[in-house]
């Protein structure tokens, strides 16, 4: 096939509203005042916004649009857009204005009834708005019903209360920043007006072929794999990692990036991950809430596209058991708006307080709320991955590198430090390969939050989820551990003395959530344990960080969360496992029923029928073989139906109760362990029936045949 090459800076951002199509666009005194809405977080004139509206609208029907949508984040894992045309009433020659005002730029009003409020809303309470995040850019979407103008908002309530991912992230960013600048202040930082959260998130996802997909209901329901024997070859070899793109799955790749460049997503990196068919893409860093829109639009795109190559992308934390999960690593830095990066340690570590305070604050902050940032990445994929040789365990715990540790050390035992670890030559013994630099410290893949240089990365949140979560929290407990170290040093008389006290009292008093070693190891859980830090192994058990007496004081006092948003969120989330449960375990049920045992019976009925045919043919023959496969069989389908009885008991159990937390654990702890049991013998039975029977494609057809 003949392909169409091109330049990526040509089509990179040609379907977004971004600054520079706004500069050509817009009445100079337009852009002016837009830009300084989005700087000072000004409120924007209906005047301004109807010139703006209308230069947009003109834009996106340039694009081929006919319609336009509030694009929004609400709380039930994926995005939401209802769409309008741009038409208004037809005149009396029958012809049309396309329209769009400025009220319809900045409010929309979606019916909010239907969606996840834990108790916020009655079902009768149907209003709810949408409103414009200007910070983030406006973008055409082309696709088979033709250009969508999106343009991205928050959701709240008709009172006003948070019902998506998008407005407690905006909140938590003015946080950030209000507490950065007052920190960046305390060392001579005059001209900073703003901080903002940097983010890059990577995702991981698996490709399989759709066709096998279709044959699969336990994919179609849950997205999972409730039963599947692994194959004689896994991930064991190391050979997928890193290893050459099949030209499928390439033809996919380039797909996927040239709709997300046109959508000004910077995706960047794409490789084999570890498991067989498991794949990731990153794109370069971004403001926080353009990245977490950015990840939502990467999600979608990478299902969409998955169709047209009759794939299909799964996004589950953990598709098929046995071989690795998929998350997602949320990076996350805090930049002025001057271009420094507050946890870039320059080259003189050891000298440079403003670092060394932020780092101390940061650690403060993770120990502090080490429940909450665990909570922020729950969700039920993430139970059967967390604390797996594959991901990092569920205690949270903070990875330094040889050389930030050093000088923590230092400030521990001393209370400054006098030299920090110099990066040194890489010398690899071969004449025509160059020597270079390598890095002060190594990396740590088995730890949740990890310093990797000029950020920290985030590594437990699911594949599947919003980062905003994740960032909500680190942007808030980061802010409250600012707040703290500047009322203490504003007015300081001897203000390094001051820091350096500060910095080494906080190291001391939280020294514990630091831990460089194996995460992986019995050792570091033990070890864990001593120190005191939480292990919180499972959604269910997390939940109830949302709403202590610590995290309601710490959300409202920045004005993130109201007491009564965090105890909606904590509902909908017990809701939601239980109901996912529920789904789980009605597919399950569906498939033993009507697929696994009628097909198991009938190759018992055929193994039983061929030893007849035998013994009539010959009363001497030897069937001892076939009499014990029988056997074996038979055990194990009595076993998986003894399973079944017991899974459909507590599935019907769980449906009479009616507190959505109790109903939650329930789920947990007799729900989840009943459907282990179902699928144990089914699985082994896998193993012993012939193919030709079993009602569906096996991981090995899945995983490897793509």
């Amino acid at each position: 096939m003949e392909q169409k090459y091109f330049n990526v800076a040509d089509i990179f951002g040609e379907n977004v509203f971004n600054d520079s199509v706004m500069r050509e666009r817009l009445p100079k005194k337009t852009y002016q005042k837009l830009k300084e809405t989005i700087r000072d977080g000004k409120e924007l004139d209906l005047e301004t916004a109807d010139v703006i509206a209308h230069e947009m609208k003109e834009w996106a029907i340039e694009k081929g649009a006919t319609h336009y949508s509030h694009w929004f984040q609400p709380l039930t894992g994926v995005t939401a857009e209802k769409h309008d045309s741009f038409i208004t009433a037809p005149m009396s020659n029958g012809k049309v204005l396309m329209s769009f005002s400025g009220k319809e730029l900045i409010k929309g009003e979606p019916d909010a009834s239907s969606f996840p409020s834990g108790g916020l809303r009655a079902t009768f309470e149907a209003r709810g708005y949408t409103a414009w995040d200007c910070t983030s850019p406006a973008f055409v979407r082309q696709d088979a019903a033709g250009a969508t103008l999106c343009i991205p908002t928050a959701f709240c309530s008709y009172r006003g209360e948070a019902l998506d991912q998008k407005t407690p992230l905006l909140r938590s960013m003015e946080a950030i920043s209000e507490q950065s600048v007052r920190l960046v202040r305390l060392f001579g930082d005059e001209t900073t007006t703003r901080v903002l959260p940097s983010v890059g998130v990577e995702q991981e996802y698996f490709l399989v072929d759709r066709d096998k997909y279709l044959e699969r209901k336990d994919l179609i329901y849950t997205g999972r794999t409730l039963f599947g024997a692994m194959p004689p070859k896994g991930q064991e070899m190391d050979d997928h990692y890193f290893g050459a793109i099949p030209e499928r799955i390439e033809a996919y790749m380039r797909d996927v990036n040239i709709e997300l460049w046109k959508l000004g997503v910077s995706a960047k990196t794409q490789h084999n991950e570890v498991a067989p068919a498991q794949h990731e893409l990153a794109p370069i860093y971004a403001e926080c809430n353009v990245a977490v829109d950015h990840n939502q639009l990467i999600m979608e795109t990478l299902k969409k596209v998955a169709v047209r190559h009759n794939l299909q992308c799964l996004l589950h934390e953990k598709p098929f058991n046995g071989v690795n999960g998929s998350g997602k690593h949320d990076n996350w830095s805090l930049v002025t708006d001057t271009g420094h990066n507050l946890l870039d340690p320059g080259k003189t570590l050891h000298e440079n307080l403003q670092f060394q305070l932020v780092i101390a604050c940061i650690l403060e902050a993770v120990d502090e709320h080490a429940d909450l940032l665990r909570e922020s990445a729950a969700d039920i994929g993430n139970d059967h991955r967390l604390g797996a040789d594959e991901a990092p365990p569920a205690i949270i715990s903070v990875f330094l590198g040889a050389q930030l540790q050093d000088v923590v050390d230092q400030l521990i035992k001393d209370g400054e430090a006098t030299s920090s670890i110099k990066s040194t030559k890489m010398k690899t013994g071969v004449a025509t390969l160059p020597d270079f630099t390598k890095d002060a410290t190594d990396r740590n893949r088995t730890s949740p939050f990890a310093f990797t240089g000029n950020k920290f990365e985030f590594r437990m949140v699911g594949s599947q989820d919003s980062v905003g979560e994740p960032n909500v929290v680190l942007n808030t407990i980061v802010a409250e551990a600012f707040k703290k170290a500047c009322d203490t040093l504003e007015g300081a008389e001897d203000f390094e003395a001051a820091v350096n006290e500060y910095v080494a009292k906080t190291l001391k008093e939280h020294e514990r959530i630091i831990f460089n070693g194996n995460g992986y190891s019995q050792e570091w859980v033990e070890e864990a344990e001593r120190r005191g830090l939480p292990n919180i192994k499972s959604m269910v058990e997390s939940i109830s960080a949302l709403t202590t007496d610590k995290s309601i004081k710490l959300f409202e006092e920045f004005g993130v969360f109201t007491r009564d948003e965090l105890q909606s969120r904590a509902e909908i989330e017990y809701v939601q496992y239980a109901k996912e449960i529920n789904i789980e375990a009605r597919t399950m049920i569906d498939l033993t029923v009507k697929q696994m045992i009628p097909s198991i019976i009938a190759y018992a009925t055929e193994l039983g029928n061929s030893i007849n045919t035998i013994r009539s043919a010959c009363d001497v023959a030897d069937v001892s073989t076939q009499q014990d496969m029988l056997i074996e069989v038979s055990n194990l389908l009595k076993e998986a139906k003894q399973a079944l009885l017991k899974l459909q008991e507590v599935t019907a159990h769980a449906t009479t109760i009616e507190d959505s937390k109790e109903k939650a654990f329930y789920c947990y702890e007799n729900v989840t362990v009943a459907m282990d049991a179902v699928r144990a013998p089914i699985d082994k039975l896998e193993m012993i029936v012939d193919k030709e029977y079993w009602p569906m494609p096996s991981y090995g057809d899945l995983i490897f045949e793509v």
